[in-house]
């Protein structure tokens, strides 16, 4: 996707309207208010790596908010990265703020109201992907929300200079980068993240929490298993159904929705791949666990709005 650009030969108060609408498709539905400034300019640069979106936004002075108006929407459930490159940035999520300087980075839940505020020129890169790609527990991931991740213990320094890429490239990253490129840039974030979603814990919740992980990581690896199942993965691991469906629903999920989801989400990278562009349609479902082809071409269309041969043929006009 090319630079967008605010207009030069609009007024600042027309510019501010254009990117407030701009950043409102682009995102999930946000406001932005102004800033006393003599004047507004702001760049998005935005490239698809199948489920994830990578931007960075370079813009003067406003704030944009996340409001409970905007969570009646009915969106997909997404996670935001937000990595710092110039300027600054003070994020407030829930009862928590967090203050974003060059190198500065946090994460925040599109399930609840935030706040961005930018006093000043900045620069800053976004990653934005669907909440079940992190595959950390609800609780770890409420850990970690609006909480500073410092960029220079533990991961940080080779996480960072990777991201910093990311933004360096993202111009190019529409041609380059693969759908395969998506899962390496949430696994790298939840790597960098794992530390801090641990930190805090109760005694009470390790157990839990430990289990919730190998059950999401077994059902992760057994996508393609037409038959995965509640029977089956509470057999696996010694709970009840009733139990599982207890622990699923703490991450917000059913145990066939998580399922059908993280199918579909990798039938929609696979489709988009040029690499395997060459495998018909039918055989992309049936490699993620839709052996039929009416029922996979169903599910997708109920899920993207578009059919999967769609799909395929939209990813390769990109």
């Amino acid at each position: 996707m090319p630079t967008t650009t605010t207009p030069q030969d609009e007024t600042a108060a027309e510019r501010f309207d254009f990117w407030r609408t701009l950043i409102g498709r682009s995102f999930v539905p946000l406001e932005a208010l102004p800033r006393k400034t003599p004047d507004f300019h702001a760049a998005l640069r935005s490239a698809r790596l199948g489920p994830v979106q990578v931007s960075v936004v370079d813009a003067d002075p406003h704030v944009v908010a996340h409001t409970r108006r905007h969570l009646a929407s009915d969106l997909p459930d997404f996670v935001k990265l937000s990595l710092q490159l110039a300027g600054q940035c003070v994020l407030t999520q829930k009862d928590r703020q967090v203050l974003l300087e060059p190198g500065g980075l946090t994460l925040y839940d599109t399930r609840f109201p935030y706040t961005l505020d930018f006093d000043r020129r900045y620069r800053m890169l976004v990653v934005m992907f669907p909440r079940p790609m992190l595959r950390l527990p609800e609780r770890g991931l409420e850990r970690v929300t609006a909480t500073a991740v410092s960029y220079q213990g533990g991961l940080g320094p080779v996480v960072l200079p990777f991201l910093k890429g990311l933004a360096d490239q993202v111009e190019e990253l529409d041609t380059v980068g693969t759908p395969r490129l998506a899962d390496t840039v949430v696994d790298l974030i939840g790597a960098l993240l794992a530390p801090y979603a641990e930190s805090a814990r109760r005694p009470e919740d390790d157990g839990r929490d430990r289990l919730t992980r190998r059950i999401l990581s077994y059902m992760e690896q057994r996508l393609a298993d037409p038959y995965l199942g509640p029977d089956q993965i509470a057999a696996v691991h010694h709970i009840s159904r009733r139990y599982l469906y207890k622990l699923m629903a703490e991450q917000g999920h059913t145990v066939s929705g998580w399922i059908l989801e993280r199918r579909l989400a990798q039938c929609h990278r696979d489709l988009a791949d040029p690499v395997l562009a060459h495998l018909p349609v039918s055989t992309v479902g049936g490699r993620w666990g839709f052996p039929d082809p009416a029922h996979f071409s169903h599910a997708f269309r109920t899920a993207y709005g578009i059919s999967p041969s769609e799909a395929r043929v939209a990813a390769q006009n990109q």
